[in-house]
């Protein structure tokens, strides 16, 4: 079936008869939608939505043959060397299974010499820039960690956050946002020490604050926009009372 897929990629990039949209394509115009592919896989299984969970799949797939083939025209790569690349990483990343370990020597020490023999031996190195920004900060701080440089319980990080909102409310007009950020940083760092992932805790409170105004805009019925913050707040604290 993939034969059939990379097929018709193959005739949608055809730089006479393809489409004008998919022909015209680089790595960099598709990787937004790369991304945003990924995010509705996981939307998907978020909602438990099996048969949507198939259509997403499809879509995150076509993505990767989207890619492949733009490879493929400039001679760089092809689906193949992708589908190789990946089985080889596997095999070599469970030599337990694969080969003659008599244990697993742990992802993290298998990938770690991995980033040893490439060129650059930070710690922080292969830390994907396209992560979502939270997800990131915290694997910037797992690596970190690995090395020593972590604080030793949960009360470092908390009197960070405290220290970067007083320099948040101190910041000039030129420095809030970088004051935010080291704020946002530090607030990602309490989250890891406490056991919490940032960004699904994060999505769960958006969830949560959708899920509540949309409440409220039901209850304030037409004449919820022309009505003041107090009763607009009022019906917010009788969803959030409804909650529980």
């Amino acid at each position: 079936m993939i034969e059939r897929l990379t097929s018709i990629m193959a005739r949608l990039r055809d730089p006479v008869d393809g489409c004008e949209w998919d022909r015209v394509q680089t790595w960099s115009t598709i990787a937004p939608y790369t991304i945003e592919e990924a995010y509705e896989v996981a939307d998907a299984i978020a909602r438990d939505d099996p048969a949507d969970l198939k259509d997403e799949l499809g879509d995150l797939l076509l993505q990767v043959v989207f890619h492949s083939r733009i490879a493929e025209e400039s001679g760089a790569f092809t689906l193949s060397d992708v589908v190789a690349a990946i089985s080889d990483k596997m095999e070599r990343r469970h030599p337990h299974i694969f080969g003659d370990a008599v244990k697993s020597p742990g992802w993290e020490t298998i990938k770690a010499g991995e980033r040893a023999e490439k060129s650059d031996p930070s710690a922080l190195a292969g830390v994907a820039i396209g992560l979502p920004a939270l997800s990131r900060a915290e694997k910037l701080q797992k690596r970190a960690a690995r090395v020593g440089f972590d604080w030793p319980d949960a009360a470092g990080p908390l009197a960070k956050v405290f220290e970067e909102i007083e320099e948040v409310r101190e910041a000039g007009s030129d420095t809030i946002a970088e004051e935010i950020g080291d704020l946002l940083f530090a607030v990602t760092n309490w989250a890891r020490h406490l056991g919490v992932d940032p960004e699904a805790a994060l999505r769960a409170g958006n969830a949560k604050f959708e899920a509540r105004f949309r409440a409220i805009e039901a209850d304030g019925g037409d004449a919820f926009a022309a009505m003041t913050l107090d009763q607009k707040e009022a019906l917010w604290q009788a969803v959030k009372r409804r909650d529980g």
